[in-house]
């Protein structure tokens, strides 16, 4: 048996999984206004190795959203990871999130080209395309978004926490917003248990999380 916990940060939803063999074995996740990974990734954590009745000991590797998203949620996310690691000498496994939500919305729209997006501030998303074979239509990015972005890929179904603000710019495309979608730790499940048999692992002690964008501190209110 090969149990992988999941852990999924890059976005407002903190998101716990556990997989058996490649399959959800239990989950736990809420999506707030605000960022509380701080205060609820270790409990998610708690509450689910305690459902599925097994420790920290039984696991045989962690897997964690490695970007883009959220800097503090994506640092908040890779430390925790880092830590059950070291603490259980197993390996760390990166999951791009994009990728991670694109594999949710395929289960859905198999047969549609398929938009990711992550909400990054104004009207400006991190995006991935990929066709109804899973292959990439472009390369992952930070996009500043208009009513004629992306109509080349036409027509596509989007989703995941930068679509809700696009859906008014684009609501004379042929494309489709899909609201159920959004970050969820179950995502990585296939990913991760793929590159687990492959043993294609991090180094947990210089593994970064994948930014894409610096970081902006913003300002204090007077």
């Amino acid at each position: 048996m090969t149990y992988i916990l999941h852990l999924e940060t890059a976005t407002k939803v903190c998101s716990v999984a556990l997989s058996k063999d490649g399959k959800l074995f239990g989950i736990k996740e809420l999506q707030e206004d605000g960022y509380s990974h701080g205060e609820n990734l270790t409990l998610f954590i708690e509450d689910v190795l305690q459902q599925a009745g097994i420790t920290s000991n039984d696991l045989n590797a962690v897997s964690v959203a490695s970007g883009p998203g959220s800097y503090t949620g994506l640092r908040i996310g890779v430390a925790t990871a880092k830590g059950l690691c070291y603490a259980n000498e197993i390996p760390l496994i990166a999951i791009d999130s994009l990728t991670a939500l694109t594999e949710q919305a395929r289960i859905t729209h198999p047969d549609s080209n398929l938009c990711a997006l992550i909400d990054a501030r104004r009207m400006e998303v991190y995006n991935l395309f990929v066709n109804e074979n899973g292959q990439p239509l472009k390369e992952i990015a930070a996009d500043i978004i208009d009513e004629s972005s992306y109509i080349e890929f036409e027509p596509f179904v989007y989703f995941g926490d930068g679509a809700s603000k696009l859906n008014e710019v684009w609501n004379n495309r042929n494309c489709t917003i899909d609201t159920d979608i959004l970050s969820s730790a179950k995502g990585q499940m296939n990913l991760a248990y793929s590159k687990f048999q492959a043993k294609e692992f991090e180094d947990v002690a210089y593994f970064e999380p994948f930014y894409l964008k610096d970081f902006i501190a913003g300002k204090k209110a007077k």
